[in-house]
């Protein structure tokens, strides 16, 4: 590979749960060449109580959305899904001519929007696998349980830009994956979020109930068929096969976990019911695909958002 843009300068923009499986080895390996992006309250809040991940507290380096000539060659959003847009503009500042950005989010479509904005050249695919408890500002975890996918959207052969991008996680120890067809992972993980990450929030039940509740798997299931059902139409095979084979994954996650959505309800927060169920319903609404599990739980989720 070329060192002629090697990865030399990290910004992060978002330090929750995306977030803290990155910081603290990104900081252990490229020292000041790692730095957080963020500003007003967030900015004073991480320089004066930090942030705790796994018991320990970092302070992180921090910039400003306002500062300028320092490009990043790589930047990482891990944002919720209803901050994207402002992150877009956030990282404004941080793009350079070779810089090139991973969004870390459950969505299917953030790429196209930093695509929009910042161009094709400068993007790349990416979404997570793993399972973060965060609770009072806190981020417990095992940061081997769980990793990044990521690459162009095929990738038979790596790119010169995908393995500048695995030299960084080499370095600093994240595990990941390189998906051969990116477009078709993170759509298989959207719709098992959709599935599991929503039906949970709505009964309020962790994770180990589909073990063996067949009234919480016939939710689950069903939601996810509707997301296959979108998925197919927009041209990405993913179907029964796909459900069948997430069955076994379900048990081996640990029974009391819960998603991410429960989380946020639970902890009084915004939840991410727009990205999620409010997506499916907009694009089933212009495909023609009927979904009215997802409208059930946007529904019942919106009610659970205003009853905090």
């Amino acid at each position: 590979m070329s060192t002629k843009h090697k990865i030399k300068k990290i910004s992060l923009i978002g330090l929750g749960a995306m977030g803290s499986f990155f910081a603290p080895r990104l900081e252990k390996a490229y020292g000041e060449g790692f730095r957080i992006i963020a500003d007003g309250e967030r900015k004073k809040r991480l320089e004066t109580e930090g942030v705790t991940i796994n018991g320990v507290n970092y302070r992180f380096p921090v910039i400003t959305p306002q500062t300028e000539g320092d490009k990043a060659d790589l930047i990482l959003i891990g944002v919720k899904g209803y901050a994207l847009e402002q992150a877009i503009q956030d990282i404004r500042n941080q793009v350079g001519e070779h810089t090139l950005i991973l969004s870390l989010l459950n969505g299917v479509d953030s790429e196209e929007k930093l695509e929009a904005v910042y161009g094709e050249e400068h993007v790349l695919y990416a979404f997570m696998r793993m399972s973060i408890v965060m609770k009072d500002g806190k981020a417990d975890f095992d940061p081997y349980w769980g990793k990044i996918h990521f690459g162009e959207k095929i990738n038979q052969e790596y790119s010169e830009r995908v393995l500048r991008v695995k030299e960084v996680f080499d370095c600093a120890d994240i595990p990941y994956e390189i998906e051969e067809d990116m477009r078709k992972g993170i759509w298989f993980k959207y719709m098992c979020n959709i599935g599991e990450n929503l039906t949970c929030a709505l009964l309020g039940i962790p994770f180990g109930v589909y073990r063996n509740n067949e009234d919480a798997n016939w939710l689950r299931r069903n939601a996810m068929r509707e997301v296959a059902a979108i998925a197919q139409r927009k041209g990405i095979d993913i179907g029964e096969k796909e459900i069948a084979l997430q069955e076994e994954t379900v048990k081996t996650i640990p029974y009391e976990n819960k998603l991410s959505t429960l989380q946020d309800l639970e902890a009084g927060k915004r939840t991410e019911i727009e990205m999620f169920a409010g997506t499916v319903i907009r694009m089933g609404r212009e495909l023609g695909v009927p979904t009215p599990i997802n409208e059930v739980l946007y529904h019942g989720i919106r009610v659970l958002e205003e009853k905090n």
